[in-house]
Parts: C-alpha cells; structure tokens; sequence
C-alpha cells in the first residue's frame, strides 16, 4: 500500500499524541526526533509489505494454471502466501 508522505507523517503524530496521552511512553528526547523515528519505522514497515506483496503476485502469476486476479481462489492463495512470506521475514 502506498501512502503518501503527507498521509505518513500524519500518522506519526496520531501515533505520537496517542503514546503520550496514555502516558505508555516518556519521551526521551524532543518530540521531532521521536516522530522521525516513528516515521522511519513505517515507512520501513510499509516497503516490507511491498515487497512481499510484489513476491506473492509472482509466485501467483507463475502457476500454470491462470487464477484470475481477485477471485476467492486468487484471495485465498494470496492471504495464504502473503502469510508464509511474511513468517520468513519475521512479521507473523
């Protein structure tokens, strides 16, 4: 999923606010730092997740036999692959 930088750094702030309003974090460092960081990890996250998406559709697509692309045979295959892939890089 692409977000964009302005939909990101929104995110951070929600993010931020959230953490500190429950008081679940005491900021070690000024806020600006903390919501880089914040950023840095979803974007890495977030290209993670590409990656595995862009993985998954080849595999999908090198079946010999064509599942068409959004059938429940193609969404069961992709959660399920989508899973395997994500458990091989750590994520599940």
């Amino acid at each position: 999923m692409r977000l964009s930088d302005d939909k990101i750094s929104h995110l951070t702030h929600v993010a931020l606010k959230g953490l500190l309003d429950k008081k679940a974090v005491a900021p070690l460092s000024e806020e600006g730092s903390i919501r880089r960081e914040i950023k840095r990890v979803i974007v890495k996250e977030l290209k993670i997740a590409e990656d595995i998406d862009a993985s998954v559709i080849k595999k999908l697509r090198s079946y010999s036999k064509k599942i068409p692309e959004g059938s429940p045979e193609w969404d069961l295959l992709y959660h399920k692959f989508f899973l395997e892939e994500s458990a091989k890089k750590g994520r599940a």
